[in-house]
């Protein structure tokens, strides 16, 4: 009887069988821990929130808590399979850059093929269940968030800065969908809650592709960065959108759907934020692009959940 070390810990093998038994299981869990990075398991959370967000603020009554349910999971599935397809048809430039080149793809760690199949599997039984168990309006807006995303959005990357703003669509619509599925109409409202999420997103990703310049370059996206060396105009759109964030902000309280406590609210997470990208136009630093991203990524899950406790009912 001999030893070797599995993971870390000592197991005993005997003639080889150990090492039969424990690899096959190792590989397992390998190929799963890759399928599942290839989902985008964080920007699927937020989709999730988004969409919960919506659906709470459109509900009427007691929460439809199994709807509520069947939507985060037909959106979860088709957000998991969005991730994963544009993993696919982005890994020739993930390979290139230094932030994603680890990624499943390009480390070689999941196969082109198996990666596609389950993107397409995932993206199809999300709209899928939204149309069995939601209703076809959701389903719709699901459909129409994948395809933008990825035959619109990805290969525009590639062309042209202004894809940023065209890929802001997809990334607003899970919380339209959340609206829909709750029985909400696609009025004033919701195109309220589709303006801030679009807005929003802006700034993020201004902030981001600063940051990252020289990567988007050597991936071959046509970031506005790749033009803008010295960050003036990417600071100005950054400072820009959080300014026109603010009032937009307040809408859903002008609209009646939220109270004093969340317009006080907004004003000053608004504020905030806009002081960040002030500070990023004054110093166009790394450092400040981060703060700017970081203060977005506090700012939106802050804003929704001050509109979801200060929700006001629905007239």
């Amino acid at each position: 009887m001999e030893t070797t070390i599995v993971t870390g810990v000592a197991a005993p093998v005997a003639d080889g069988v150990g090492l039969e038994r424990a690899y096959p299981a190792m590989r397992l869990r390998a190929r799963a821990a890759a399928m599942w990075e290839l989902t985008k398991p964080g920007i699927t959370r937020l989709v999730l929130v988004t969409t919960a967000a919506g659906f709470y603020l459109a509900a009427e009554g007691a929460l439809a808590v199994g709807l509520l349910l069947h939507t985060l999971i037909g959106t979860g599935l088709a957000a998991s399979g969005c991730g994963v397809l544009n993993q696919y048809l982005e890994r020739d430039a993930d390979a290139r850059m230094r932030r994603t080149a680890s990624r499943p793809l390009p480390s070689g760690r999941v196969a082109g093929s198996a990666a596609l199949w389950f993107g397409l599997a995932l993206s199809v039984l999300g709209v899928a269940h939204l149309a069995a168990f939601v209703n076809l309006a959701t389903a719709a807006i699901v459909a129409a968030t994948a395809f933008s995303y990825l035959c619109v959005y990805t290969p525009l990357k590639r062309k042209t800065w202004l894809a940023t703003i065209v890929g802001a669509v997809p990334g607003a619509l899970p919380i339209v969908a959340g609206w829909t599925a709750a029985g909400g109409a696609l009025d004033l409202r919701a195109a309220a809650l589709f303006g801030i999420m679009f807005v929003w997103q802006l700034p993020h990703f201004f902030a981001l592709a600063w940051v990252y310049r020289d990567d988007y370059l050597r991936g071959g996206f046509r970031m506005l960065t790749a033009t803008d060396r010295e960050g003036r105009r990417t600071a100005r759109q950054v400072f820009g959108y959080t300014l026109a964030l603010l009032p937009l902000s307040l809408a859903p309280a002008a609209l009646g759907m939220a109270g004093v406590a969340y317009t006080a609210a907004a004003l000053v997470l608004g504020a905030t934020f806009a002081a960040l990208a002030a500070a990023m136009l004054a110093d166009r630093s790394a450092k400040r692009a981060w703060r700017v991203f970081f203060g977005s990524v506090i700012y939106l899950p802050a804003l929704l959940l001050l509109m979801v406790l200060d929700k006001a009912p629905l007239g």
